[in-house]
């Protein structure tokens, strides 16, 4: 089966084919048709020599199939992969920051003025 073509309905078209291009045009698009599988098969073996060559020899494929994905178990799992955050009284955090904060105090917009964000830039 090709595209969802049984054999007959493959010859039917080649028989429609031929005649609609006739004899004398048939073989430079043969020749042309060979030309493209021959350098469609090259493609695709120089594809697979550079997946193999960055990738490595030792692929697991059944890993990478898409059908295997359930984004359901890939989200449980990134999740549970993090590492828990330490947590920090909030009392200890806010003297710190208050204490080692460098941002200069926001400047009062002129009416008439632009707004101008120092902490944005």
């Amino acid at each position: 089966m090709f595209f969802g073509l049984d054999g007959e309905k493959l010859i039917l078209i080649l028989v429609v084919a031929v005649l609609l291009v006739g004899p004398e045009r048939l073989p430079r698009y043969a020749e042309a048709l060979g030309r493209f599988t021959v350098r469609a098969r090259d493609w695709l073996n120089g594809a697979k020599t550079r997946v193999r060559d960055e990738m490595g020899d030792d692929i697991e494929w059944r890993k990478l199939d898409p059908r295997q994905y359930d984004p359901r178990r890939i989200i449980r799992d990134a999740l549970l992969d993090d590492a828990p955050v330490p947590t920090v009284q909030a009392a200890v955090v806010g003297t710190a920051v208050a204490k080692t904060s460098t941002h200069p105090p926001k400047a009062e917009v002129a009416e008439g003025s632009v707004p101008f964000d120092t902490e944005a830039t």
